[in-house]
C-alpha cells in the first residue's frame, strides 16, 4: 500500500489521449492482482504514458483511465507482448465483460485545495 495521498492524475497540456477501460470481473482473484500490479509498472516504461486513475464500485464495475501523450504511445502499449498476454488471459479468466474507449483530450485543468482551506 502506497504512503502517497489519493489524488487524481494532474492536468496535462492538451492535446493528449485518454484510454477508458470499464470492466466487470469474474469471481475470485485468480492471479489478477499480481498481474495488474505488473502491468501498472510496465506501462510506466512507455514513453508518452502520463498516468492513470482507477476505481471500482461496490457493485463490481471497474474503471481505469490511462492518459497518453499520443496515439503512438497507446499503440506501443497495445502491442506490448506482456500486455497482450495479460489481455488474452483476462478474456479467458478475469472478465465477464469490458469496454474500451479512446478519446482525445482537448481541454484539461485541475484544482487542489490549499492547506489553509
Amino acid at each position: 500500500m502506497s504512503d502517497q495521498p489519493i489524488a487524481p492524475v494532474g492536468a496535462h497540456e492538451p492535446p493528449y489521449y485518454a484510454v477508458v477501460f470499464t470492466s466487470v470481473r469474474t469471481e475470485g482473484d485468480n492471479g489478477y492482482g499480481e498481474t495488474a500490479d505488473r502491468m501498472g509498472e510496465l506501462v510506466k516504461e512507455i514513453p508518452g504514458f502520463l498516468g492513470e486513475d482507477a476505481a471500482r464500485t461496490p457493485g463490481g464495475l471497474g474503471i481505469t483511465v490511462a492518459y497518453f501523450r499520443d496515439l503512438a504511445a497507446i499503440e506501443e502499449w497495445r502491442t506490448n507482448m506482456d500486455h497482450m498476454a495479460a489481455k488474452k488471459h483476462g478474456r479467458a479468466h478475469w472478465y465477464e465483460r469490458y469496454s474500451l474507449h479512446i478519446a482525445k483530450v482537448e481541454h484539461s485543468h485541475g484544482f487542489e485545495r490549499d492547506a489553509h482551506g
